[in-house]
């Protein structure tokens, strides 16, 4: 694939990314919207939906803002990582300054993880505060040109700011599942007030189709925005390929690491379900392969295909 492909099939990503954001927001405006009108009617529907939505906001966002910022130490130490030794990782080292230098990055700190089963993950708000962790078994079971496709693949999350990008995904649809929850719980509190206002206005039918589309938002709202979430994923995960395949310029290495990683049948003991989004593979790989919308990464043949696409 010439240069002008790789470009083309990155803005291709990013466009989808970003729209994906525009309809979690969208959704976001419609539920608060909705719930506002069922609860403040016609005349206050606004003040109602803003109220409830800031709400969401502000416990969604502290919520993110503190993995924001302290996300790296959390996850570091639930992963039981270290950090890699300048004198004892001399190849790994090197490898991350060869692409930081060709990418223009600041070096990030280097971490390694104890374990047999080959994997790697990047963290961290920006370039300037960021981290790669690598396995043992990463090392020890891939040749160097396959470590540097993977690195360059994590250094690529940080390069576009996927931590940012993940945040402002986790905090649209953290604040539509805490209005939902919020409004799930005042229903059964208001329902009786809301018909006794309603009676007392001579009924109408607007507002019972109102509380159908509240109550219908009230479920499917949050499956939907998680649904955007997963897919959101998906797709910075074929962003950070092609962008990796293009630090390189060699997509097939980035290809055959990803063959190995997913075949490997070594257990990666410190990974849960909490950061399996994280890493290059999923790393339970009970669920990595299972192709659903609620699918953490895109199925890894098809990694494989659009890799092999670009050379």
């Amino acid at each position: 694939m010439s240069d002008t492909g790789m470009y083309e099939l990155i803005a291709r990503n990013k466009r989808n990314s970003w729209l994906l954001v525009l309809i979690l927001m969208l959704l976001l405006t419609a539920t608060a919207a909705s719930f506002g009108f069922y609860w403040g009617g016609k005349e206050y529907a606004v003040g109602a939906a803003v109220e409830i939505g800031l709400l969401g906001l502000v416990f969604a966002g502290a919520l993110s803002l503190f993995g924001y910022f302290q996300g790296t130490s959390v996850i570091m130490a639930i992963s039981s990582a270290h950090k890699a030794d300048p004198d004892g990782e001399r190849q790994l080292h090197n490898v991350v300054e060869e692409l930081c230098i060709a990418s223009g990055l600041p070096k990030p700190e280097v971490y390694i993880i104890e374990d047999s089963a080959p994997n790697a993950f990047a963290c961290g708000r920006n370039p300037e505060h960021s981290a790669v962790a690598v396995t043992r078994g990463l090392m020890d079971k891939l040749n160097r040109n396959e470590l540097q496709g993977v690195l360059a693949h994590e250094l690529s999350h940080i390069q576009d700011y996927d931590i940012l990008f993940a945040t402002l995904i986790t905090v649209l649809v953290g604040t539509i599942v805490l209005m939902c929850d919020l409004f799930r719980r005042m229903t059964f509190l208001g329902m009786g007030r809301r018909r006794s206002s309603r009676s007392d206005r001579g009924g109408g039918q607007g507002q019972a189709i109102m509380a159908i589309v509240a109550l219908a938002l009230m479920i499917i709202a949050p499956v939907f925005a998680m649904i955007i979430q997963f897919a959101a994923s998906r797709q910075r995960e074929y962003l950070a390929d092609a962008a990796g395949a293009k630090l390189t310029r060699d997509p097939l290495s980035l290809a055959s690491a990803l063959g190995k990683i997913a075949g490997d049948p070594d257990p990666l003991e410190a990974a849960n379900r909490g950061t399996q989004h994280l890493y290059i593979i999923n790393p339970l790989k009970a669920q990595a392969e299972f192709q659903s919308w609620f699918a953490t990464h895109p199925p890894t043949k098809e990694r494989i295909r659009r890799l092999r696409e670009m050379t």
